[in-house]
């Protein structure tokens, strides 16, 4: 996120802060501290709180999962590694599966009793 998305974002919560005491308990802190609704320096600061607001918009379609975001620690990445850590991977290939270990064994089988028979 950048560092006007950020700076928005405080702003805007700033913004919220304030009317959540307006709500609660008819108490405008930005009035009371720069001298009241209508003095000039209230009204800026309403202006920057409310224009925070609309630079904060693309934030709620902004993807989070970009590179800035991402914690170099952690395993969530886009290009994951198959690696082993402690060296390179066994190659399985060769072992059998259970089901041709099975297949081999029913064969096995079945030819023993034909060569029992004979």
């Amino acid at each position: 996120m950048s560092v006007v998305y950020r700076v928005a974002l405080v702003l805007v919560i700033i913004g919220a802060i304030n009317w959540g005491l307006i709500g609660f308990f008819r108490i405008d802190l930005v009035a009371y501290l720069f001298g009241g609704q209508t003095a000039v320096l209230s009204r800026w600061i309403y202006a920057i709180v409310g224009l925070a607001g609309l630079i904060s918009i693309p934030i709620l379609i902004m993807r989070f999962d970009e590179d800035e975001d991402l914690d170099p620690h952690t395993r969530i990445d886009r290009n994951p590694s198959y690696g082993m850590e402690i060296g390179d991977e066994e190659d399985f290939t060769a072992f059998k599966t259970m089901d041709v270990l099975k297949e081999e064994k029913k064969d096995s089988h079945s030819k023993n009793k034909h060569h029992n028979r004979k």
